[in-house]
Order: C-alpha cells, then sequence, then structure tokens
C-alpha cells in the first residue's frame, strides 16, 4: 500500500493580507481601475452564476478522478520510488475574490520552499527530478488539480492561479492584476492556449497572461470553455514552454 502523503505533504503557509490596498504599495485608484471595466465586471457576473459551468466542473472532476484513478497511483508509485518525500507537493494559491487555498500537484522536485519567498520553476532547473521533468513536461503534474476543482476552489478552465508570494509581487508591478481573481483559478486557461505559460521572465510577459486572463473574463461562455479545454487537450504534451 502506497502512503500517498496527505497528511505529510509540504503545506507554503503564506499569509495574504485582508486588504488589497494595505498590501500593495501602488497607488489605489490605478490599482482598480479595472473595476471600471464594464464589460469586465459584465463578464465576472455571468461567470459567478454560471451553474452550467459548475456542473460541468463537478462532473470533469469526477469522472479523470475515477477514469484515471489506476494511472494517477501508478504515478505516485513511481514518485516515492525515485525519491524521497511525499507524493503531493501542496502549496497556497490565491483564488477567487483573492481568497487562498491549497492546491495540490505531484511532486516534481527534490528540494522545495516553505516561507515567503517562492522561486519560480526554470528550464533544466536543478531541483526537479529526473521523473519530475517528464511530469511538468506532459502537464501531469497538475491532474490533482482536479481535487481543488471538485473541492470548488478551481474550475477546469480559468485564469492559472499562482503563488501566493509571485501574486504580491506582480501585483505592485501590473496594475490590471488582481482582476484575475473575478474569476476561479483553472486547470488550464485562455492564456496558456495562446503561449502564455510557463515562466514569466519579465513584467510585459505578465501583463500579456493578464491581458488574455481579463479577456477570458469578459469573453467568457461554455462554448469558449469547450475550445480552451479542446486545445489544451491537443496542445498540451507537446508546449514547448512546460517544463
Amino acid at each position: 500500500m502506497v502512503d500517498l502523503g496527505l497528511d505529510s505533504v509540504l503545506s507554503e503557509e503564506v499569509q495574504a493580507e485582508e486588504s488589497w490596498c494595505t498590501r500593495m504599495p501602488l497607488d489605489c485608484a490605478q490599482d482598480l481601475a479595472w473595476r471600471a471595466d464594464p464589460q469586465l465586471m459584465e463578464g465576472a457576473g455571468r461567470l459567478g452564476s454560471a451553474n452550467l459551468k459548475r456542473f460541468i466542473d463537478v462532473l470533469g472532476a469526477l469522472a479523470g478522478l475515477l477514469l484515471l484513478s489506476p494511472f494517477l497511483v501508478a504515478v505516485a508509485i513511481l514518485i516515492k520510488l525515485e525519491s524521497k518525500g511525499p507524493v503531493f507537493f501542496r502549496q497556497k494559491r490565491t483564488g477567487y475574490d483573492g481568497a487562498t487555498f491549497t492546491i495540490y500537484k505531484f511532486r516534481t522536485m527534490a528540494a522545495y520552499e516553505d516561507g515567503p519567498v517562492v522561486i519560480q520553476a526554470t528550464r533544466q532547473d536543478c531541483r526537479t527530478t529526473r521523473f519530475g521533468r517528464f511530469l511538468r513536461r506532459t502537464s501531469i503534474d497538475e491532474l490533482p488539480n482536479l481535487i481543488n476543482v471538485l473541492r470548488g476552489e478551481m474550475s477546469l478552465v480559468g485564469p492559472r492561479p499562482h503563488a501566493v508570494p509571485h501574486d504580491r509581487y506582480w501585483s505592485m508591478l501590473v496594475p490590471e492584476y488582481e482582476g484575475r481573481f473575478l474569476a476561479k483559478p483553472g486547470l488550464t486557461g485562455f492564456a496558456q492556449v495562446n503561449g502564455y505559460r510557463g515562466e514569466t521572465r519579465n513584467v510585459e510577459s505578465m501583463a500579456a497572461r493578464v491581458s488574455h486572463d481579463l479577456d477570458y473574463i469578459r469573453k467568457w461562455s461554455m462554448r469558449l470553455d469547450v475550445e480552451i479545454i479542446l486545445r489544451t487537450l491537443l496542445i498540451g504534451p507537446f508546449d514547448p514552454a512546460a517544463y
């Protein structure tokens, strides 16, 4: 019997402050300008009341976990055989309306941070295990996100969640950044299928990702979600930005 390590997985306990304006040095008028975008707020309203989206999230997460359970157990065994540590990596992320939640992923690194500073994974990252590199390259490490979808903390489609320290950092540099929190974070997203996936090396790349996230909220429909899921299945395993 393999111990999946749910009780012993790493937890990065980073406390997010209650007030956006008090935690960010940006001028509040500039920081919250996105709230004056009627199309964005209308899209957020539709997302917030989309019962069909939630139904598909639950159905998809249940089906995925059940159908893939033998495969997920095999991955867990290989992780335990390759290196010491828990099967699952657990970390605080920022979700809908700025609330934090604990995300589940397969552990892909031999070392992991626990504190207010989280180093983003890079290509040929020395912390990544050999099997972990394969999991990241194929996005298999993200499959435990289905647990978060089932719990209502994530959706199948939405802005990809970042580590809490990264959210705080980028919020100081990208004025519209916190507009992403108008939607539940997703297992995949509009930005990711349009080339903005993986490491963000500069402000321009993050600003472009945020722009796509907000466009998703503005244009949201079930048809758009289906298109994003299909594109993810087609290009996900071959995306050069996955590492």
